[in-house]
């Protein structure tokens, strides 16, 4: 795990000294951080934050404004057409809750982020979460539970404040 973090940050270092106007070397640089090529519509602006990355898919059309923070170890799926805004956090590890155990080792579920999902500034997303398709994610919610497709949720928790109907 100590080689897989020291890997990610030097990309990420490198990464994260790009602008907006340097997207071909962003996409090239997050394809290797990621281990597979991104679709040429990837979008990403520095800076990025990740200590892993090669957990993470990334669909087609997917955007992702800056200072957000993927920590992918239980793995993080995000689907085509997807916009995450600034400040984002999907966190798919996390330590157990008794104290005794805090320091034993880390729990990891996966975070899967369905098609035409839109994150909102400052939102964080929880480890063991489904965010259903065209749903959105208002600004600084906590994401601990699924969200069923065509929603729009908020707060701390989320919750669902309504559907979403074209």
């Amino acid at each position: 795990m100590s080689a897989s973090i020291k890997r990610a940050m030097a990309i990420t270092a490198t990464l994260n000294r790009l602008t907006y106007d340097d997207a071909d070397q962003v996409r090239a640089l997050f394809s290797d951080l990621i281990g597979k090529k991104v679709d040429d519509s990837f979008v990403l602006i520095p800076p990025f934050h990740t200590e892993n990355g090669v957990n993470i898919s990334v669909g087609r059309n997917v955007f992702v404004n800056q200072n957000c923070t993927f920590y992918d170890l239980g793995g993080l799926d995000i689907a085509d057409d997807v916009l995450i805004g600034p400040n984002v956090s999907i966190i798919t590890t996390g330590h157990p809750i008794e104290p005794s155990q805090r320091r034993a080792g880390v729990v990891a579920k996966p975070v899967a982020i369905g098609r035409n999902v839109w994150i909102a500034a400052g939102a964080t997303i929880i480890g063991g979460v489904t965010i259903g398709e065209n749903s959105v994610v208002a600004a600084a919610s906590v994401v601990t539970r699924d969200v069923p497709p065509n929603t729009l949720v908020g707060g701390n928790p989320a919750r669902v404040i309504r559907s979403i109907a074209d």
